[in-house]
């Protein structure tokens, strides 16, 4: 079986998703460290403690996750849920690495793009820090609703609608960003976009895309950011031919 020395592939990593670029609120890269050659590596969304039991019983080396254990702002204390977390992987000598907003920006393994390739969506502007969000136009209108069916269709959940909520409505810009991505919504309003797309809706925005006439949607954070960690996991093994798999820990969220 194929195995990669744990500190090659976080330098591969760090060079390909280059986490220097962007301001963070938590570590990017290898957060808790663990055996020295990976032979097989978990991906999922989260570290929660059902990833990090289920990495273990599938006799993975490595858990890799956009959304990892730590995070500014946490308690400096070991208690709880965390020292449940901690405790799993530090038993197990499982690594743990972790790519945030690296990699919802990344231009071809990120999650926004990622998210455009699986609904079939242009991208023709980058707005926001670093380019986090983006913006395609139809090459023909499409009415709210067909919009929201292919979203649906696409992350097998349903979707929130604020703003401007008129199925018939035509939608020929749209512009999206994975997560919980609310504050981005003037400026996608300013470049032209009808709809904007995320996961998680603020109460602000709600009210905000009212008054600009834009349609927001929202269709959960964790559907919304599957496909980068999914991505980078093939990558990884084509690059390395290890043992990768991706294992959809859905939430409704």
């Amino acid at each position: 079986m194929k195995s990669v020395d744990r500190d090659t592939l976080e330098k591969t990593l760090n060079r390909v998703l280059d986490p220097i670029q962007i301001v963070d609120y938590c570590p990017n890269g290898l957060q808790i460290e663990g055996v020295k050659q990976i032979r097989k590596i978990i991906t999922g969304v989260t570290a929660s403690k059902a990833l990090l039991e289920l990495a273990v019983q599938r006799q993975a080396d490595a858990v890799l996750v956009h959304h990892g254990v730590f995070w500014k702002g946490d308690p400096q204390v070991i208690t709880g849920f965390r020292k449940e977390r901690l405790a799993i992987a530090l038993t197990s000598q499982l690594n743990v690495f972790a790519y945030h907003l690296p990699l919802d920006v990344h231009p071809t393994l990120g999650n926004n793009v990622q998210l455009a390739q699986l609904l079939n969506w242009p991208v023709d502007q980058a707005l926001g820090t670093k380019g986090l969000v983006l913006s395609g136009c139809f090459s023909m209108p499409q009415t709210l609703n067909q919009v929201l069916q292919t979203i649906s269709g696409a992350l097998g959940c349903s979707c929130q609608v604020e703003g401007v909520n008129d199925p018939s409505r035509l939608i020929t810009r749209v512009a999206w960003c994975t997560g919980a991505a609310s504050g981005y919504l003037e400026e996608a309003a300013r470049a032209g976009a009808q709809l904007y797309l995320t996961g998680e809706l603020s109460e602000p925005a709600v009210h905000i895309a009212s008054e600009l006439g834009v349609s927001l949607v929202g269709a959960g954070h964790h559907a919304t950011e599957r496909c980068g960690v999914k991505a980078l996991g093939n990558w990884i093994h084509q690059e390395f031919g290890i043992e990768v798999e991706f294992h959809d820990l859905f939430v409704r969220v």
